[in-house]
């Protein structure tokens, strides 16, 4: 999927949102995570085997809602057509500022779920109709990539392949130092920057899809 100089900013871009996010569902959790279900997974079977079973109950509650948000990505995705981009970012933009509102209300459980659900449909938008499609929540596989078109690099392949999986890991990173920062300054009213971003980022994609279409 990183094929083109606009996949790549807008993967880069989501990674980073992604890690927005996390870092500051991270932090609310107190160790759990808001996008990255592997290290949920880890702490659920941890959790499970030491007997601690309301940590488990609720890193399998986040796991369920992550998956339960990929699915309705996919759902836009069959049914969006040409321009599921744009409604992917639609939906996702919603529901962080869902998020940001059940903040107001005082309502930080119904947040939480609502960031799991938007974490989890972002990973669609480079879904593509069969089903195939790129991570942009997680970066373990972005890191096995880039190993591997190094490997290339240097047996006679394509000298700087590696270099869209490399700066997929860096926005995921950068992601949370901002994340953890908004957090620190206004708590989970720090959603509303990510909710902002996330729709003009929409408008942005649609108006790059109807320059391509054109």
């Amino acid at each position: 999927m990183l094929d083109s100089d606009r996949n790549i900013a807008l993967a880069c871009t989501l990674s980073a949102l992604a890690g927005y996010v996390d870092g500051i569902g991270f932090i609310h959790l107190g160790g759990l995570f808001i996008s990255f279900m592997s290290g949920n997974s880890t702490r659920l079977g941890v959790s499970l085997a030491q007997g601690h079973w309301s940590n488990a109950a609720e890193a399998i509650g986040l796991i369920l809602l992550f998956v339960m948000g990929a699915a309705c990505g996919s759902l836009i995705v069959f049914g969006g057509g040409a321009r599921r981009q744009p409604w992917v970012l639609l939906a996702e933009a919603s529901l962080l500022a869902l998020a940001a509102l059940c903040h107001e209300l005082g309502l930080s459980s119904a947040a939480v779920v609502a960031m799991v659900l938007a974490m989890g449909l972002e990973n669609a938008v480079f879904q593509t109709g069969g089903g195939g499609g790129l991570g942009l929540t997680y970066i373990t596989g972005a890191l096995v990539k880039a190993g591997q078109v190094m490997a290339a690099a240097l047996t006679g392949g394509e000298r700087w392949s590696w270099v869209p999986n490399v700066l997929l890991w860096a926005a995921l990173v950068a992601g949370p130092v901002c994340g953890a920062s908004a957090y620190h300054w206004i708590n989970l009213a720090a959603i509303w920057f990510a909710a902002a971003f996330a729709l003009a980022l929409s408008g942005i994609v649609a108006a790059t899809a109807r320059g391509i279409d054109s």
